[in-house]
């Protein structure tokens, strides 16, 4: 019997090539962008789940309460690792991560950059990294030994063994290698090239026991008969003992296995985070499955009329309704099959410029069983939800009525495939204002004032002899005319390093805890950086050398402060005394999705991170930049000259939601495409069903257009009832992702039209081929057709 169906399906391919090339175009888009997106899915959920130990692994959170809010930080005390696992005995072990650690090793000829971690000893027997050589006992207890990762070793050392060997790092200490870890997953959020052990850092003094000095990680790793919920419980008094100052700060443990997908909390609640990304294309992916599935159903029934005999026969010759319900399931999972065959070969052609859209190493591996399991199932599955609602349609009809061509064909105002058009139509409109709005957020962000300068700006870090030479590197830049002006800062201008609620000012309410960002620069800010000073001055050492205690406020520190008279007031940090010369334009320092906080620019008598060039315009970038390279290494020869533009890293804050945005707009095509096959497979049913009334009325003196017109105003009401449902469905949706953004556009009215407009000049062109077609057929063709 299984033979007979599947001759029977293959007969009907044949036999209706256009119909089911439609059919089988469409389900394959469907199970490829649906494949697509669940490997992707499945990539981001399995972030860092390989390690063993991953269930008894929390991350260590602050929770405090600030204006009325609970705030939520997982950065912490140096002092607290040690200190969790001397108290609690529950505890296994404790590591801290002081990450972005960047140091230069040298080796011989060779000096590289390399980009790590200092933690404790136990980081290896806690997160399932795997040497390839050392111990894993004792490659982080030596104060001056370092573990390298595989590919880092070969740029140092080639193809010989690493292990044993002596580097410089910085030009100061002499480090052995003491292990070779295999190259990292990309699996994982951690990022390194090694790790070396915390009492290198407590030797260079960098470690301190401040309970206010918020500044790196701390995971723990419980002991396996630990009741977590009680210790979770009791963890949270923590700061009471030993930091008198927080007196209601609370110690918070959150699982290391959430802490990818989940990393946004609101008012101490977890909220979300990168799952809300995954959710909503996940949803996506299932809409257009089931969209191509709809589509599958409106062009099998479509065809109903031409295969209502055969069912007619069928039945008469005794076949029962569950035979034939099985013989066009079988067809529809038959033709599944073949859309999974294409769909797969899209997949494998598609897979490595989809991974390069997300900024993801995405694989498919065809030799897990588990993936043609799952396989089998999707093609199954899919193969019974397109095909049912045909399935017990066809076999629903009565012989005595089909072999009379006397069966009645629905002409009701609500059918079930009306019903799947509006729905695909909804989803299609849902999409394209989704997109609209996405781009349109998007122009308004990039159309932003930066409040500063980002052309012909580049910095580089101060490493090495940079800081003692600072002065010579200076004076020869400006005088090799290759820049016009340079300044030092804490950090880049693209970024904020350094914030606290710490600052004091004369009439500052004590309840106020507004964060407020610290900068520091050295002078020469607007000209290099292009601020606008607003009122006072800038920072000038030269003139004014009391400026090494100057600072510029911005606008909204300003504001906040709310002074009469800023210039020459006070303000406080560090122990220092800072006088006021200068107020700032506002400026974008990090998201300029955001809105820019309150800013104090510390003056010289603070720390230096970056030096910022303003390249001169006179000459071309690369001369510019070869003069600069220069001087950097007649002044600073160990170390490679490394710079960044700032407009290029500027840019990189669109990335996330410029690959929101495209990602949507690509699924809004492929949604539209397959909804038009939807409408197309209607307009036929349509067109077959009311052949012999066209006929009719073009004998009666009926033109062409008027008859296009009859038979498409009623797909226009189907997409004018989409747009009715998709409107505050994608606005309800649209604002809730707005409302992340304290930078965003409003709605306006004219997306939804616009949209609305799309979607009818879609529907109206793809029903306009199909009811041309009946219209211009040749009337006594049409009356002869039984």
């Amino acid at each position: 019997m299984f033979k007979n169906y599947l001759k029977i399906a293959w007969r009907n391919l044949l036999r209706n090539k256009s119909f089911s090339v439609l059919n089988i175009v469409g389900l394959s888009i469907g199970l490829a962008v649906t494949t697509l997106i669940v490997i992707w899915v499945n990539f981001e959920i399995g972030m860092d789940q390989f390690h063993e130990n991953k269930n008894r692994i929390y991350q260590v959170y602050n929770q405090h309460p600030v204006n009325g809010e609970i705030w939520t930080w997982n950065s912490t005390p140096k002092i607290m690792g040690p200190i969790i696992q001397e108290d609690y005995p529950e505890v296994e072990s404790a590591v801290r991560l002081q990450e972005d650690s960047e140091f230069l090793f040298a080796q011989g000829d060779v000096r590289i950059n390399g980009n790590g971690i200092i933690t404790d000893p136990d980081f290896l027997k806690m997160f399932s990294f795997p040497l390839l050589e050392g111990s894993i006992e004792t490659v982080l207890e030596d104060v001056n030994s370092v573990v390298i990762t595989e590919s880092f070793a070969k740029k140092m050392f080639g193809n010989v063994p690493a292990v044993g060997k002596i580097v410089k790092v910085d030009n100061t200490d002499s480090f052995t290698i003491s292990g070779v870890l295999k190259d990292l997953p990309s699996s994982t959020a951690f990022e390194f090239d090694f790790l070396m052990p915390w009492a290198f850092l407590k030797q260079r003094g960098w470690d301190d026991k401040n309970w206010s000095n918020n500044s790196i990680a701390t995971f723990v790793m419980l002991k396996k008969e630990t009741n977590h919920a009680a210790f979770i419980k009791r963890i949270e008094g923590l700061r009471k003992v030993y930091d008198k100052d927080s007196p209601e700060m609370v110690t918070y443990l959150y699982p290391f296995t959430r802490s990818w997908l989940y990393s946004n909390f609101e008012n101490g609640k977890e909220i979300g985070g990168r799952i809300d990304v995954i959710r909503m294309f996940g949803i996506i992916a299932s809409i257009i499955l089931i969209i191509a599935c709809i589509n599958f159903m409106n062009l099998s029934t479509a065809r109903s009329e031409k295969r209502a005999k055969e069912v007619g026969v069928r039945k008469v010759v005794g076949a029962r309704r569950l035979a034939l319900v099985s013989q066009f399931l079988g067809e529809s999972i038959f033709i599944s099959f073949i859309a999974a065959v294409f769909a797969l070969i899209f997949v494998i052609i598609g897979l490595p410029h989809f991974g390069a859209l997300v900024e993801k190493p995405l694989s498919l591996d065809l030799t897990n069983v588990g993936f043609w399991i799952s396989a089998f199932g999707v093609i199954c599955f899919t193969g019974l939800l397109a095909g049912s609602y045909p399935a017990l349609f066809l076999s629903g009809f009565k012989p005595s009525s089909v072999l009379k061509g006397t069966f009645i064909k629905s002409n009701a105002a609500v059918t079930p495939r009306k019903v799947l058009v509006v729905l695909q139509f909804s989803a299609a409109i849902i999409l394209i204002t989704s997109s609209m709005i996405v781009a349109q957020q998007l122009k308004k962000v990039q159309d932003r004032q930066t409040g500063y300068s980002k052309n012909n700006l580049v910095y580089t870090s101060i490493e090495g002899d940079v800081e003692k030479n600072y002065a010579l590197i200076k004076e020869e830049l400006l005088a090799s005319g290759a820049a016009t002006s340079i300044t030092r800062t804490s950090s880049p201008i693209t970024e904020g390093w350094s914030n606290t609620w710490g600052f004091e000012w004369q009439g500052k309410n004590e309840e106020n805890k507004i964060i407020i960002q610290r900068f520091v620069a050295d002078e020469d800010v607007s000209e290099t950086l292009g601020v606008e000073i607003v009122e006072g001055r800038d920072l000038d050492l030269d003139m004014y050398p009391t400026d090494s205690t100057a600072v510029l406020i911005n606008e909204s520190a300003a504001a906040l402060m709310n002074f009469d008279e800023p210039i020459g007031q006070i303000v406080k940090d560090n122990g220092i005394d800072w006088h006021i010369v200068g107020v700032a334009k506002d400026f974008v320092l990090e998201s300029p999705f955001q809105k820019i906080d309150p800013m104090v620019i510390e003056g010289a008598k603070a720390w230096f991170n970056i030096i910022h060039i303003k390249l001169n315009t006179a000459n071309s970038t690369s001369e510019s930049l070869a003069k600069v390279e220069s001087v950097f290494r007649k002044y600073n020869p160990e170390y490679p000259f490394e710079y960044e533009f700032v407009d290029q890293e500027y840019a990189q804050k669109f990335n996330d939601e410029k690959r929101t945005g495209q990602l949507v707009s690509l699924f809004t095509l492929l949604t539209i495409f397959i909804s038009c096959l939807g409408l197309f497979g209607l307009a036929s049913y349509m067109a077959e069903n009311r052949i012999k009334e066209i006929g009719i009325r073009k004998v009666l003196g009926a033109s062409v257009t008027s008859i296009t017109t009859l038979l498409s105003k009623d797909f226009l009401k189907l997409v004018l009832i989409a747009i009715v449902l998709a409107v505050p469905i994608s606005w309800y949706f649209m604002n809730n992702w707005l409302e992340d953004f304290a930078y965003r556009i409003k709605i306006s009215w004219w997306i939804f039209v616009l949209a609305g407009v799309v979607a009818l000049a879609i529907a109206l062109i793809t029903v306009s081929y199909q009811a041309i077609k009946a219209a211009i057929v040749n009337p006594i063709k049409s009356l002869r057709t039984e």
